[in-house]
């Protein structure tokens, strides 16, 4: 039985918080065990000068800590479950999904002026086209820029760039302690978040039976019922950074709710749908939902989508 755990990370503020966070539980948790913090870079990390959509998303921000997860260099990674492709390689598995930080977007503005209240033509920042097509279909005026980087250097290109907002995660705004900044929550009617939004996963190898005892008490089973469902969606849809999909599973007692919308990079489409069932079967939900907006025109919004990527690509 290990005594120290390593636990990969990327090195970034919010990352490591995350990861600081599950080992302090798992040392509450363990108090014979102690827990070391690995910090690594990612390809998503080390790209910041190009947009999400044309570097492509097959493990932009984990394929670094699952190889060293692989070949044994770490014994757990910590992740943004909306990092997380749908598909792990062989060998690895979702050992706990955390329980999950507010999911939506949140507005942060310079003047302090709310999204419906921005003046005509502002420009507002996002690296997400996610984003981008539900704020053009809410507010076809606005110019979107392009803003990569970690949430600090986002915070500061706001001004350096003369930008009147962004539009963040509230999850990293708030586990880094800068709630005060938040002008608005973006309402899920204009805004859903993306899948797995908000909720820590923590990876482990798939057979590694000690691991998967020490960290399954950090599992919360609504986080998981909720992101299963949001990730089958997102599967079924084959979905991913390159088009704009949101989603939001929400559970109430054992009823898993699921919404989903898939818009077009203009803002100007969407299919939007609702679905509801029992928790235990999220993934089917999920599946089911994704096939019924695929035959109600969704299929037709990803393949422009996808056909305008590839024509940029």
């Amino acid at each position: 039985m290990k005594t120290e755990i390593i636990i990969g990370t990327r090195e970034s503020r919010l990352a490591v918080w995350q990861a600081r966070w599950v080992a302090d539980e798992l040392a509450r948790l363990h108090p014979g065990k102690s827990f070391r913090l690995l910090g690594m870079k990612t390809q998503g990390d080390n790209i910041l000068d190009t947009a999400l959509a044309k570097i492509g998303d097959k493990g932009l921000f984990t394929k670094e800590l699952e190889l060293a997860l692989l070949d044994g260099r770490i014994d757990l990674a910590v992740h943004s479950m909306k990092d997380l492709p749908t598909e792990l390689p062989d060998g690895l598995a979702v050992g706990a999904v955390c329980r999950r930080e507010y999911p939506g977007d949140v507005l942060i503005s310079r003047r302090g002026l709310k999204l419906e209240d921005l003046p005509a033509g502002a420009r507002v920042g996002t690296s997400s086209l996610r984003r981008t097509a539900q704020l053009l279909r809410f507010r076809p005026d606005l110019q979107i820029v392009p803003v990569r980087g970690n949430l600090t250097t986002r915070l500061r290109k706001l001004h350096e760039q003369n930008l009147d907002a962004l539009v963040l995660a509230y999850a990293g705004v708030c586990r880094l302690g800068l709630t005060e900044l938040i002008t608005q929550r973006l309402p899920f009617h204009i805004c859903l978040p993306a899948v797995g939004q908000g909720a820590i996963g923590v990876e482990i190898r798939a057979e590694d039976g000690e691991m998967q005892s020490l960290v399954e008490k950090l599992d919360d089973f609504a986080a998981r019922a909720a992101v299963t469902a949001e990730r089958a969606l997102m599967k079924e849809l084959e979905g991913g950074c390159q088009v704009p999909i949101g989603a939001l599973g929400e559970i109430q007692g054992a009823t898993l709710s699921l919404q989903g919308i898939v818009v077009s990079t203009d803002g100007r489409r969407a299919v939007r749908d609702t679905a509801a069932g029992p928790a235990k079967e999220a993934a089917l939900i999920g599946r089911e939902l994704a096939r019924r907006m695929l035959a109600g025109g969704a299929a037709e919004i990803l393949r422009a989508a996808r056909q305008e990527f590839d024509l940029h690509a």
